[in-house]
């Protein structure tokens, strides 16, 4: 069931990522500590190694036939997202799962309320 359970959690974050654009760390994260009982630390160190082959591909590829895609911004933004992950889950692991779970928290509001509130 749990096999399945994952399987299905992928599907949904796959399809909202390839239809909105939206990372898996905003749909998986708090699903693996929601309904999964991950602790913060867990959850995101899960998500960033289902990040690890190129999962995003064949949604890239779509988005890529249609003219959408900047393969320069891509390949820069890839070089910094290498080099800005370390970095970041370097500091993460420092971090108390009270404070990760807050700053997460964080970030998914400010970054909602800028959504909801621009023109």
């Amino acid at each position: 069931m749990t096999v399945a359970l994952f399987i299905a959690l992928g599907l949904a974050a796959g399809l909202l990522s390839g239809l909105v654009g939206v990372g898996g760390g905003i749909i998986v994260v708090p699903a693996l500590v929601l309904f999964f009982g991950f602790t913060q630390h867990q959850a995101q160190g899960t998500t960033l190694a289902m990040m690890v082959p190129p999962i995003g591909i064949l949604a890239a590829w779509a988005y890529y036939t249609q003219g959408h895609v900047d393969i320069k911004a891509a390949g820069l933004l890839c070089a910094g997202f290498v080099i800005g992950g370390y970095l970041g889950g370097r500091a993460a692991v420092s971090l108390s799962t009270p404070v990760l779970t807050k700053a997460f928290g964080a970030f998914l509001l400010l970054v909602s309320l800028k959504m909801l509130f621009s023109k």
